[in-house]
């Protein structure tokens, strides 16, 4: 089985204004190719999608794209979202009760996000390829937004300690016992920063150590390093896969990779990332520029330990996992 992970696929804005003049698939570019390999996609939903709903006041970024481009994600093979972000109620809760039921009636599950507490800390769990699937999705970002008796999200601060983090870990020992490969989606830290805060480093063995077979890190608009830790894979941070972000010349949050989990039952074999650009708001790959944005993730990655190799023929970064530390 494949699974593919993208970083944050932010639809409205520009985005959506393109949406409105091409067909659904435009935001993939050409990277098709790449995606329709996985069985089954996962990215982090960073916009609400619904017509209606007024925007928070005191943000100074609001994401919302049209209820529509729900067949945006399901023509790029995703069939399971995070939606424990910063942006999913940037336009309230009316707006985030139009969403749900676009997503259910195409057949995009979700998690991280809900009615109620309940609902927001809900697993989702698909069936792939005769393997159960589970995603866990939780943020560290806008605590106001925490789900309890009316909608929110999934908040787990990161920092210090906190029962909310011991409920996380209770929550990922469960549902590793149900489900026979476990995706737990992170939506933490700041916006820029291409160093893993020691704070993911801990909680994100703890989530391996707790029955988590991939830890899918992101929030940061750039990409971070990959540690390996007991044969999974710890992505901390996958970066922006397509926006309509002004680029950082030095940071260059239009970089990123999609992330190809070659699995074995719920056992991870191997990882391979093909690297992208986001160009005229839409996710690319990389081409001419693939090497070198591989050269990166391996010099961060190498910091922790984690030994890759450059295929050329094939244009992806290979991470070994069945035999790692």
């Amino acid at each position: 089985m494949l699974i593919g992970l993208l970083g944050d696929v932010m639809l409205g804005r520009l985005v959506n204004e393109r949406l409105r003049r091409v067909g659904a698939d435009y935001p993939w570019g050409d990277t098709d190719s790449v995606l329709r390999q996985a069985d089954l996609t996962i990215a982090n939903l960073e916009c609400v999608l619904a017509a209606g709903g007024e925007p928070e006041a005191g943000k100074v970024f609001h994401f919302r794209s049209d209820p529509k481009n729900v067949a945006s994600l399901r023509s790029a093979g995703i069939g399971m979202v995070s939606l424990a972000n910063n942006h999913v109620l940037d336009y309230g809760a009316a707006a985030f009760r139009e969403m749900l039921p676009a997503l259910d009636a195409a057949g995009v599950l979700h998690a991280g996000a809900g009615l109620d507490r309940d609902a927001a800390r809900r697993p989702a769990v698909r069936r792939v390829a005769g393997t159960a699937v589970g995603l866990i999705a939780f943020t560290d970002n806008q605590p106001d937004w925490e789900a309890d008796v009316g909608p929110g999200v999934f908040y787990v601060p990161v920092v210090g300690s906190d029962r909310r983090v011991e409920e996380l870990l209770a929550l990922v020992r469960r549902t590793k016992s149900r489900v026979e490969f476990l995706v737990v989606s992170a939506h933490w830290g700041p916006n820029w920063g291409s160093g893993a805060p020691s704070e993911h480093r801990e909680l994100a063995r703890a989530l391996i150590e707790a029955g988590a077979d991939v830890v899918f890190g992101h929030s940061p608009h750039i990409f971070r390093a990959i540690e390996v830790f007991r044969n999974r894979p710890i992505i901390y941070s996958a970066g922006d896969f397509v926006d309509d972000y002004a680029v950082d010349p030095l940071e260059r949050n239009d970089q990123s990779f999609i992330f190809l989990l070659a699995t074995d039952g719920g056992t991870p074999l191997g990882l391979r990332l093909y690297p992208t650009l986001i160009t005229d708001f839409q996710a690319r790959l990389a081409g001419r520029s693939s090497r070198q944005i591989a050269e990166r993730m391996q010099r961060l990655s190498r910091h922790l330990g984690t030994a890759s190799s450059w295929d050329a023929a094939g244009g992806f970064l290979e991470i070994p996992l069945a035999a790692a530390g």
